[in-house]
């Protein structure tokens, strides 16, 4: 088993340091109106409805701006669109400090903040870029665990909003995006990993059954972790009456625990496999979310979400170290592609948890639909796996000798 000196030196480091930072601060301004849902509720009287749309719409218009950046990443470089990219999110925040007075112009923020959830397939493939296929799942999880950064919002955006105003929390997000910007500028180099293609093979991963087995997993792993991310806050608020602070802080334990385990995720699935990895985290999930429907107490709430949050957090590191596997040279497109689709699921949460309690009077109905879901897909991955095995991936998803890649960036499965 390598040591973690031992992959560090087969790759570059700083420029991986530099795609945790990009994502990490691009991350947290994402999830800026979900950390900051109760006091825009508040401010706007919203109804359970309204709150959860408003909290989903920067997870969706980052899911559908991921592609088009991913695509954009292959001919101007990861570096330069990952610099073009929080040069823009520096000016949405801009607009969301001085003219942001109404709830049609925090929706219209929301799109804004999309932006920023746009840096995952570029991230991701620009830290992992520089290192071999044995060790890409977890320079990924590494680059990934920068999902941290819902983190920092939930830690700090409550009480600078009690402090100055939740408006004024943009204001601040845009002057502390200069730091991964000056970090990415002189730390980060283009990985070597590119290769020249047209756009029809770039995009060859959107027609292929793989790419689509791979985003409903991701629905699951990341579309729970992003969409509790961004409700959690209200949650707490309103089922166990804590105050705003309190709930960005509890929201921020759970958090932590699905950030750190997805480095972990990646580790053992480069080690065990990403496929048996897969396997159990979403047992695990599944569990977890079952055991939420009870509606145990604030304490009992509080370490089932950090259970939950953990298991989704692993289960996004073990996808992505078989992402590279199936399409190595277009990791950025396919991984955009994937994670586009993901979110769609992390939009689709805080919704269907905010009509659950406004028709319902209880958020157990969200927790049943998507544990339900997350069983449907664990079956499927037990069959999607069987064709997986010996194609393009070794036992329980392990990195399998190749060839070079061929159209579309597929690998070809090495011969005796």
């Amino acid at each position: 088993m390598a040591s973690f000196k031992t992959v560090m030196k087969s790759g570059h480091p700083p420029t991986l340091f530099a795609a945790f930072l990009y994502f990490d601060f691009c991350f947290a301004i994402w999830v800026l109106n979900g950390a900051m849902g109760p006091f825009i509720t508040e401010t706007y009287k919203l109804t359970p409805a309204q709150t959860g749309f408003m909290i989903s719409l920067p997870i969706l218009a980052g899911a559908i701006m991921r592609f088009p950046l991913g695509v954009l990443a292959q001919y101007i470089g990861r570096k330069n669109a990952a610099l073009t990219e929080m040069g823009v999110i520096v000016l949405a925040m801009v607009y969301g400090f001085f003219f942001v007075s109404s709830y049609n112009d925090v929706l219209a923020m929301g799109v804004l903040l999309g932006i920023a959830g746009a840096s995952f397939g570029v991230a991701l493939s620009l830290g992992s870029g520089w290192f071999p296929p044995e060790h890409k799942g977890l320079a990924m999880g590494i680059a990934g665990a920068g999902n941290s950064g819902t983190v920092l919002a939930v830690l700090f955006a409550p009480p600078l909003a009690q402090a100055y105003g939740w408006q004024a929390v943009y204001g601040f997000a845009g002057a502390v995006m200069l730091l991964p910007i000056a970090v990415m500028i002189a730390l980060a180099k283009e990985p070597p990993d590119c290769h020249e293609q047209t756009f029809k093979q770039h995009v060859s991963c959107l027609f292929t059954k793989d790419g689509w087995a791979f985003s409903l997993i991701y629905v699951i792993t990341f579309g729970g972790f992003i969409g509790l991310s961004n409700f959690l806050p209200t949650f707490f608020y309103e089922q166990f009456a804590v105050t705003k602070v309190e709930a960005g802080r509890l929201t921020m334990l759970a958090a932590l625990m699905g950030s750190g385990i997805r480095i972990v995720g990646g580790y053992f699935a480069d080690r065990v496999g990403g496929v048996a990895v897969l396997s159990v985290v979403l047992l695990a999930a599944i569990g977890a979310f079952l055991g939420l429907t009870a509606t145990p107490s604030l304490a009992a709430t509080t370490v089932l979400f950090m259970f939950c949050f953990a298991a989704l957090g692993a289960g996004n590191g073990a996808l992505f170290q078989l992402v590279p596997l199936r399409w190595p040279s277009n990791t950025a497109v396919a991984g955009s592609m994937i994670g586009e689709v993901g979110a769609l699921g992390g939009a689709i949460l805080p919704n269907v948890m905010g009509l659950s309690k406004q028709y319902t009077g209880s958020f157990a109905t969200g927790f049943v639909l998507y544990a339900a879901f997350a069983a449907v897909v664990l079956g499927c991955l037990f069959l999607w796996q069987r064709t997986w095995v010996g194609t393009w991936v070794g036992p329980r998803g392990k990195a399998l000798g190749t060839q070079p890649a061929g159209e579309g960036g597929e690998l070809r499965p090495a011969t005796a």
